[in-house]
């Protein structure tokens, strides 16, 4: 009982603190340094705890969604989210997926189509490059830069000529990103792709999903996703106060 009681305690102490390395958790608990490192190594073989860099900080893992909450102990997003998305599928006409940051991933975990989509890919499910998608440009955006500079270390991959593969180049994207509250891809992860994104976040103001319309480039043209991307900004505001978040 003893174990179960600290772990809890972890779990605790990490949706109170986002993120916190193991001597700070060992202090937490009052336990030495080993005892925690056990606990929490338990945790993240469970997905219940995440280490998204070798030697980086832990937070709550995405496993959590799965057991009935969310990440970060959010109310269960995927229920909040399919009206929301299945709106915004049939206003654009379009896919429209819900993205979470995972393990240098992004990892689609809701998603609607509209009736324009008449292409039958699946996305949910999928584990996508952060830098060739407009959802995982939108959550590299809202990620610390020590973070960012950890996980594309060995380089950025490229998947067509079009997918940003310079360091400086992405670095210089998502601050444009962040100014303006939306992210765009066209032809970065597939040839004919192109989408739109915008962050979803949490009552503390955290970006924590991503919420995207992708459809393919001849329907989804340049000119047309400014414009997709004002209704994939109203959709992420929406879930957004869903989760309790009221900017000032």
């Amino acid at each position: 009982m003893q174990a179960v009681d600290r772990a809890v305690d972890v779990l605790e102490f990490l949706a109170a603190r986002r993120r916190a390395g193991g001597t700070e958790i060992a202090a937490a608990l009052g336990v030495h340094k080993s005892t925690a490192f056990r606990l929490v190594n338990a945790l993240v073989a469970r997905g219940l705890v995440e280490q998204r860099t070798p030697r980086g900080k832990y937070c709550l893992g995405f496993e959590l969604i799965r057991l009935g909450g969310a990440k970060r102990f959010q109310p269960d997003m995927i229920t909040l989210a399919n009206p929301v998305c299945e709106r915004l599928a049939e206003e654009v006409g379009e896919t429209v997926n819900i993205a979470v940051s995972e393990d240098g991933m992004a990892v689609n975990i809701a998603q609607a189509r509209g009736l324009a989509a008449v292409i039958t890919q699946n996305w949910l499910g999928r584990r996508t490059p952060l830098h060739a998608t407009a959802s995982g440009k939108v959550l590299l955006a809202f990620t610390p830069a020590r973070e960012r500079s950890d996980l594309f270390a060995a380089g950025l991959e490229e998947y067509t000529s079009s997918t940003v593969t310079d360091l400086a180049a992405l670095e210089e994207e998502l601050a444009r990103i962040t100014a303006q509250g939306y992210g765009l891809a066209s032809e970065e992860l597939e040839l004919g792709l192109n989408a739109a994104a915008a962050p979803v976040r949490a009552a503390d103001g955290t970006v924590v999903f991503a919420v995207s319309a992708s459809g393919p480039s001849y329907r989804l043209t340049a000119e047309r996703l400014p414009d997709v991307a004002k209704s994939v900004i109203d959709t992420a505001t929406e879930l957004s106060w869903l989760l309790g978040y009221l900017p000032e």
